[in-house]
């Protein structure tokens, strides 16, 4: 966990307790706070929130305002959290209705930019996935994390926002490691067809899509994959959660590891290669 987030807890966990504290009717003590607000409250539960190692939910400070005798504070806490929660955004709480309105919130984010960079280390972005490539990621993504399956949804979501490729005025800087071509997380059959559609996107004028080969020299690693809209936002993901991240010299940072990528990366015929390499991998 990041130390800005962590910290970000335990500034909320402090204007917590002072809520507490100033009760209108006395200070209460965190056993009596947890009597008042009832079931699934525990003075354990009061403890971690206050000491900020356990994050609260919208609900919580809901009842912890109106608890403590403070309703008044209810949008100043909830503001706090959304400050928070904006950088780093659990898929437990994301995928809590399904993969479709992640889905949607990219989507939105997608109308807003001109300018879209794109890395990826291990799938087929999804801007240029097949409806049945993409069928096997959100289903393999849900087992994992446990969450409910929505899939029809979440592809039907994912394939309308590919419309958005085709759009002048917009440029998709796609870049992504051989790895991703290969990568088994679907039937060869089901690879073989996305293959075969992610090199019809070398020809699109909104799209430069770069390929960099197993046998490049690299002057970086190749980590985790990343989404650059414009130069006020980046999207990285990782198991636990996604990370939002909107300062500008993170930005910065990240459009750097980009430009440094590319300098390995092959782009027209020589991508085409690389993508018909992987296609004949998968033939007996």
């Amino acid at each position: 966990m990041s130390t800005d987030y962590q910290q970000a807890r335990e500034a909320l966990g402090i204007r917590l307790r002072e809520l507490r504290l100033t009760a209108p009717d006395g200070r209460l003590t965190g056993t009596q706070l947890a009597e008042r607000l009832g079931p699934g409250w525990t003075k354990v539960k009061v403890s971690k929130l206050e000491n900020g190692r356990q994050t609260a939910t919208a609900d919580d400070l809901r009842a912890w305002a109106n608890g403590t005798g403070h309703p008044e504070a209810v949008d100043e806490l909830l503001a706090k959290l959304r400050g928070f929660e904006s950088h780093i955004r659990s898929w437990r709480r994301q995928l809590a209705a399904g993969h479709k309105t992640v889905q949607d919130a990219a989507t939105a984010e997608h109308e807003r930019t001109r300018v879209l960079t794109i890395w990826e280390s291990c799938l087929i972005p999804g801007l240029l996935q097949t409806a049945d490539y993409a069928r096997h990621v959100f289903g393999r993504h849900a087992d994992l994390l446990r969450s409910p399956r929505d899939t029809e949804d979440a592809v039907r979501a994912r394939i309308q926002r590919q419309e958005r490729l085709y759009q002048r005025g917009r440029t998709h800087r796609i870049m992504m490691w051989e790895g991703a071509l290969r990568s088994l997380v679907c039937p060869p059959s089901v690879l073989a067809a996305q293959l075969h559609h992610l090199a019809a996107a070398i020809g699109l004028d909104t799209v430069e899509l770069g390929i960099i080969p197993f046998s490049a020299p690299l002057k970086i690693w190749p980590g985790n994959s990343f989404w650059v809209y414009d130069e006020r936002l980046v999207i990285v993901e990782d198991w636990h959660a996604e990370l939002w991240i909107d300062d500008a010299d993170s930005v910065a940072t990240y459009l750097r590891v980009w430009a440094t990528l590319e300098e390995s990366a092959l782009y027209g015929n020589d991508a085409h290669n690389v993508i018909n390499a992987a296609q004949r991998a998968l033939s007996p």
